[in-house]
């Protein structure tokens, strides 16, 4: 796990970036990386790299690697599960180094860089440089669990790490633009989704993506995609919940592979704790941590340490004081490179700080909800599918006159045109409404609209698995921003074992029960079955986090007042500032449009923009 920067021109004719400024912007992705940098620089490429080393922690697995043959140069961040299996697979030798990068750069040597790409099982982005071809490939995980950020300008291609690593480049210092369709999905979602960002030349590799570039243009290449509607499946059975444990058990086998200090994560819930099982059976002195808060309502420590004392698992767990957390503000967001409002990044922040003081490596539980149906808006929107059959100006009387006499009560067929748009609704943070206010005459872009687009679907089963689509390539993303941001500010490496590429075909293949028993996530509550008593697992999802609306109303109430009043809006050639003043005025006075998350998303817009643009 590290940060990488590199530039690509078009030709030797155009200039590379002098050393020092280079070294200057690299510089920005030390926390990731904070082991060892070194640069690469070639006639009309450099490469740069921080290293958090993790595998083979001696000189030998530094980067920029070039491969055996000399025509391959290569940064790489994040961690290739099935390396072992590779080496044997493909009969690879004369490795230099035990890392999983050494055997990438024999791998694409031995069958090409796109061949190679499909083989992989893990979490990473890539750039990979052919000097014998003058092109450049740059490419991401199947789920998007690593970063991987490019621009695109007159002089070549900038790739990174990191978002600030791109809108700092001298390359586009006077030529970046603001997006509004983007601005949008930030201050409604709270992050950008992939392929865009909010600047008009710079963009994300979607996942499971490889881009080349040659002699000025360029070719996109899904290589790994999970489909809306699965063709081949097995059926959920009483089977199930034994065979994905023997797979996550193999999975989080090889995830513990390192040559340092690993843990997890344990909260109250369902996956974490699932996880840490797993973790015990391979590796006995496994440690987890949890984190506690104040709030009743939101702690899950005290569950989490009933399951720790089951399993047998040694726990850490972390107090997360409001002192602590406000605290460490500041530092959090000189640390978040790119525009991002979710704020329970804030407590997996400070979890990440105490766990990095031992250790290197975490495990987290993310990614169940998505595969395995864990949200109540699964439910939600599959039980009210045969109203959006009914014309919305003939559907609006009739759900008026059944909520008028408690004979149903749904408002979202009365509100939402279509199923998109009420999915849409579910996912933001802002009410679809208010958002049009803060943002006026602009739309999403087209790639957000087509991955919300869950219309002509005939049945129930279809619409349960476009559903799913949806979670794991958009609310996914946040999730992963956020974990990845959080843990690497503080040079934290987490891997994601329900996102290892078994383990998501495994889900993929998988039909369902979920709209006969509206279990949510049963599969996963059966596996743990095997590991807790069914009277300890707990039902109620909570997940890290904190009491935002108080601290919005009492300590940040300063220094949100100060952002949004003091200070001028960026991007306010798009925005109506009128109205945001009015809202946040509003919230102060507990008085609508605002919650305490159109509050935040808003506050974090400001923050970002005072921190890494001096704005």
């Amino acid at each position: 796990m590290c940060g990488f920067l590199g530039e690509f021109c078009y030709s030797e004719k155009k200039e590379l970036t002098p050393t020092p400024t280079f070294f200057k912007l690299l510089e920005l992705s030390k926390h990731r990386g904070p082991d060892a940098t070194d640069v690469k620089r070639g006639e009309y490429y450099q490469l740069g790299f921080n290293r958090l080393a993790i595998l083979d922690l001696s000189p030998n697995g530094n980067q920029p690697k070039q491969s055996p043959s000399g025509r391959y140069q290569i940064v790489f961040n994040g961690e290739i599960y099935n390396y072992l299996n590779l080496i044997d697979q493909y009969q690879l030798k004369d490795l230099q180094s035990t890392s999983d990068t050494e055997v990438l750069i024999h791998l694409i040597d031995k069958i090409g860089v796109e061949e190679a790409i499909k083989s992989l099982n893990g979490m990473f982005a890539i750039a990979i440089i052919d000097s014998e071809q003058n092109e450049l490939y740059l490419t991401r995980d199947f789920a998007g669990i690593k970063p991987h950020f490019y621009g695109m300008s007159n002089e070549g291609i900038v790739f990174a790490s990191q978002y600030d690593q791109l809108f700092k480049h001298p390359w586009f210092k006077d030529g970046l633009k603001l997006r509004p369709e983007i601005m949008k999905e930030y201050f409604g979602f709270g992050y950008m989704q992939a392929p865009n960002t909010i600047y008009e030349s710079l963009f994300q590799v979607n996942p499971g993506e490889l881009i080349v570039f040659r002699n000025g243009s360029s070719v996109k290449k899904q290589l790994v995609s999970f489909p809306k509607s699965p063709k081949q499946q097995t059926k959920e059975n009483d089977e199930t919940p034994k065979q994905y444990n023997k797979l996550l058990d193999r999975i989080i086998k090889r995830q513990l592979l390192s040559d340092v200090p690993i843990a997890s994560f344990l909260s109250g819930g369902i996956d974490s704790p699932l996880i840490v099982a797993h973790a015990k059976n391979n590796k006995d002195d496994i440690e987890a941590f949890t984190l506690k808060v104040a709030d009743k309502h939101m702690n899950e420590s005290d569950i989490a340490n009933e399951y720790a004392e089951v399993l047998s698992v040694k726990q850490k767990v972390i107090d997360a004081k409001t002192s602590d957390l406000l605290e460490l503000m500041d530092d959090y967001f000189d640390k978040c490179p790119e525009p991002f409002g979710d704020y329970s990044s804030l407590p997996t922040y400070l979890l990440s700080k105490h766990a990095v003081k031992n250790h290197k490596v975490m495990l987290s539980g993310d990614g169940g909800d998505e595969l395995f149906y864990g949200y109540p808006r699964f439910k939600h929107i599959t039980d009210n599918k045969a109203w959006f059959k009914i014309p919305f100006k003939l559907r609006r009387p009739i759900v008026s006159f059944l909520n008028k006499y408690n004979i149903s009560s749904t408002p979202a067929p009365y509100y939402y045109k279509t199923i998109s748009e009420w999915q849409i609704a579910k996912n933001l943070q802002i009410f679809p409404d208010i958002l049009n206010k803060v943002i006026p005459n602009t739309s999403f872009s087209e790639e957000l609209s087509k991955l919300y687009n869950l219309e002509n679907l005939n049945s129930k089963k279809s619409l349960l698995e476009a559903l799913r689509y949806n979670e794991f390539y958009a609310h996914l993303q946040r999730v992963l921003v956020k974990v990845d941001r959080s843990s690497m500010a503080n040079s934290l490496e987490v891997r994601v074992p329900f996102l290892d590429k078994e383990s998501i075909d495994f889900s993929w293949q998988l039909e369902s029960d979920f709209l006969k028993h509206k279990t949510y996530k049963k599969v996963l509550k059966d596996c743990l079955k095997y590991f807790i008593p069914n009277a300890l697992i707990n039902k109620n999802k909570m997940g890290f986090t904190v009491p935002l609306d108080n601290w919005l109303r009492n300590e940040l109430k300063d220094d949100v007042m100060h952002h949004i009043f003091e200070i001028p809006f960026y991007g306010e050639e798009f925005l109506n500032t009128d109205y945001i003043k009015f809202g946040i005025t509003n919230y102060y006075k507990s008085k609508t449009p605002f919650s305490a998350w159109a509050v935040w998303h808003i506050y974090a817009w400001q923050k970002w923009a005072v921190k890494h643009l001096n704005h």
